[in-house]
């Protein structure tokens, strides 16, 4: 699981089928203090709740076609859920 802060949206002008109805967002990656790491990606909504600047765990490759319904549609990065809050132990 990777994770992300939701930055923007994605409006297709078509849309693949089996996607009808998930949004797409796009999502810069955060390392695990939540510095931003990496080129922002766009990630299919599977929870279809996550809104802007909202913290959320995402998957990549192959995991992130499954966590859709109906599942292998063709996407490369799929939000799985939404984060309530960051706890690491001091170092």
């Amino acid at each position: 699981m990777l994770l992300g802060r939701v930055i923007g949206t994605v409006v297709p002008c078509m849309v693949y089928e089996g996607l009808e109805g998930v949004p797409m967002l796009i999502v810069q990656p955060l390392g695990k203090n939540q510095e931003e790491t990496g080129a922002p990606v766009v990630c299919a909504d599977a929870t279809r709740m996550a809104g802007p600047r909202e913290l959320v765990y995402y998957e990549g490759g192959r995991e992130a076609a499954m966590a859709l319904d109906p599942s292998f549609v063709p996407v490369d990065h799929s939000i799985i859920g939404i984060v309530d809050g960051v706890d690491l132990p001091s170092q």
